[in-house]
This record gives C-alpha cells, sequence and structure tokens, in this order.
C-alpha cells in the first residue's frame, strides 16, 4: 500500500519472523520496504512512539498491552506529523453454543478441535461452551473419547494432536486455572487436569464443568487447553444467549451448533456484538485469509478485518485533486445580478 513497515515480532516468534523475512528478500522484496527488529518491546516502544513520523501501529497481542499501546500514542499525539491509524487485533474468551436440536457428535468434534488444537493457543479458540442438558451426556461421552484418543507430545511428530504450550510464562498462567479449578467445590475437572514441565511445557487438555455461567474460566482469558462448560436448561436457550452476551468484555470469535433455523437466526441477532467472527454448525476457529476476513470488536479489537480490503484501505491516506478548465474572471455569482 506504499507504507514501509517496521516490524517487532514477540521474543517467541523471532525465528519465524526471520524465516518470513528471508523468502519475502528472496522473492524480491526490496530493502527497507519491511524493517525486522529484534528488540524489547520497551525498547521499541520509546524510540516508536516518539517519533514525529509515526503514522500507524498494527499490533496482535493481549487486550492490555494494546490499551497501553493506544494510551501511549494518545499522551504523544501533539507530537506527530499526522494522527497515526491504529489497528489491534487483541484477546477472546471465544465461545460454543449448542441448541437443543445439534448433533452430539458434531457439538463434541466442535469443542475438541476448537479448543484444543495448538493447546488452545489461538486467539479463537474456543474456551467456554453452553450445551444443553438434553445433549450433555451424549457430548460428554464423545468428547472423553476423542480426548483419550488425542496424543501429547512433540510436534515433530504429526500424529501428536497435543504440543507443548509455548513458554514457561503461559504454562505457569494456564497451570495455575487449573490448580484452582481442582481445589473448587463448585467446578469439576471431568477431563484432563495434569501438567509437567519437566522437559517441554506440557498441559493435558483440561475440561471443566461448571454449574456458575460466571465462573472465573468462563469469563477470563486463558490462552490455553482449557475449556469450561456449562451445561443450560433447552428451554432457557434465548435466555442463555443473553447470559453468554453479557459474560465476557470480549467479541472475537463464536459458533452456534444447530439444526433449527429458527434457532440459529436467533443467535445470529442475539449475539450480534460477541463475536466479529461467527461461525453456524463449525467450531470458532479456523478463517481462512483472503476468503473469512478477521477480527472482532469490543475487548478483541478494531475489528478491522485483517485479510480484507477494508484493512488494507485503513493505510491509504486518500488525496482529492480538482482543476479547472474554465478559471473563474470575476467575483460575482450570476444570483447576484439584479433582477
Amino acid at each position: 500500500m506504499g507504507n514501509t513497515v517496521v516490524w517487532k515480532p514477540a521474543d517467541t516468534q523471532i525465528y519465524s519472523a526471520a524465516v518470513i523475512m528471508e523468502i519475502l528478500e528472496e522473492a524480491g522484496l526490496p530493502a527497507g520496504v519491511i524493517n525486522l527488529v529484534f528488540v524489547d518491546g520497551k525498547t521499541a516502544g520509546e524510540v516508536i512512539f516518539s517519533h514525529p513520523d509515526f503514522a500507524g501501529l498494527h499490533f496482535t497481542g493481549s487486550t492490555g498491552v494494546f490499551q497501553t499501546l493506544w494510551k501511549t500514542i494518545g499522551s504523544n499525539i501533539s507530537n506527530y506529523k499526522s494522527y497515526p491509524r491504529i489497528v489491534g487485533e487483541t484477546g477472546g474468551k471465544d465461545f460454543v453454543i449448542a441448541h437443543s436440536s445439534a448433533d452430539a457428535k458434531q457439538v463434541a468434534v466442535a469443542l475438541g478441535r476448537g479448543a484444543f488444537e495448538f493447546q488452545g493457543q489461538k486467539c479463537s479458540a474456543a474456551s467456554r461452551a453452553y450445551v444443553p442438558k438434553n445433549l450433555w451426556g451424549d457430548v460428554k461421552k464423545y468428547l472423553l473419547k476423542d480426548l483419550e484418543n488425542m496424543k501429547m507430545g512433540s510436534p515433530e511428530d504429526f500424529t501428536n494432536f497435543i504440543n507443548a504450550v509455548i513458554d514457561e510464562k503461559a504454562f505457569d498462567k494456564i497451570s495455575s486455572y487449573i490448580a484452582t479449578a481442582k481445589k473448587d467445590d463448585k467446578v469439576e475437572v471431568i477431563a484432563g487436569g495434569k501438567y509437567d514441565k519437566s522437559e517441554g511445557y506440557f498441559i493435558e487438555p483440561t475440561v471443566i464443568v461448571t454449574e456458575d455461567p460466571r465462573y472465573v474460566t468462563m469469563c477470563e482469558e486463558i490462552f490455553g487447553p482449557v475449556l469450561t462448560i456449562y451445561v443450560y436448561e433447552p428451554e432457557a436457550f434465548e435466555k442463555t444467549l443473553e447470559l453468554l452476551d453479557a459474560s465476557s468484555p470480549y467479541a472475537l470469535t463464536g459458533a452456534i451448533l444447530s439444526k433449527d433455523r429458527a434457532a440459529t437466526k436467533l443467535a445470529e441477532e442475539k449475539l450480534r456484538h460477541s463475536a466479529g467472527n461467527f461461525y453456524i454448525n463449525d467450531k470458532p476457529t479456523g478463517a481462512v485469509v483472503g476468503q473469512q476476513p478477521f477480527g472482532g470488536a469490543r475487548a478483541s479489537g478494531t475489528n478491522d478485518k485483517a485479510g480484507s480490503v477494508w484493512n488494507l484501505l485503513r493505510w491509504v491516506s486518500p488525496r482529492a485533486i480538482k482543476e479547472n478548465f474554465l478559471t473563474p474572471t470575476d467575483f460575482r455569482y450570476p444570483f447576484l445580478n439584479e433582477a
């Protein structure tokens, strides 16, 4: 789009970022278009956000960090040559809600894949689920069976469905939620719950069942292989939709599984502001860039939809030009003439 970019990857993404740059340069990308820097966030911020030519921020990361960056930009606004464009894709507390008409096996697969692919370390990963009581027995049976067959180990073995979480900081945070849940009489850990960092940061896919729809793991972003399920009365579907909408500040992805078209339509309307990417009869992950523009609002970001023309246009500064081939020679307009 005509812009040069400073790319500051997360510390844990340095290697893959370097490989991507090598590929781009080999493909002919001119030097200086993308400038990859390996530096901590604080150092980068002190230079970038104090520079008068700073023109925009495209951020992917946590909600807290994004809000801090926005405040920093705001405090420096008088120093910039132009008002910076700010785009953010941040956190999520992504959901799956099943209607009483749904297929239990399909619900279980959507939960297993949606919650535990990439160890749940995707901003779109299913982290909370609402399952009607009439389906819960079968959903539980199928989900537990699938979990028994999910192998965990090194990503070098492609038959492993579960790998290690990204680093020790993530391991400690995720395992602390599990440890708390195991001690809480108000919830039940029905699968997983074990974790070990003696060789790699491995956490078992963990499923928590709660009778409190506002339990901490139903509301806070965990970013790991932890799924919390709330079982609701089938006749309370609409009420549960409203509860779902009000239980989280995030609005990234979500899914409805239903064979009842009216129920699907109701969910689509009730959850209009709950998910920027809404899935019907599918897991809430796997948006393909170029096919499904991605992004959410509320605490999940600015919803500028990566992979779409809407996002690209955010980085354009339009210029309008008028050329007159009959330049006026008299200040008087026709309406000024006497009748």
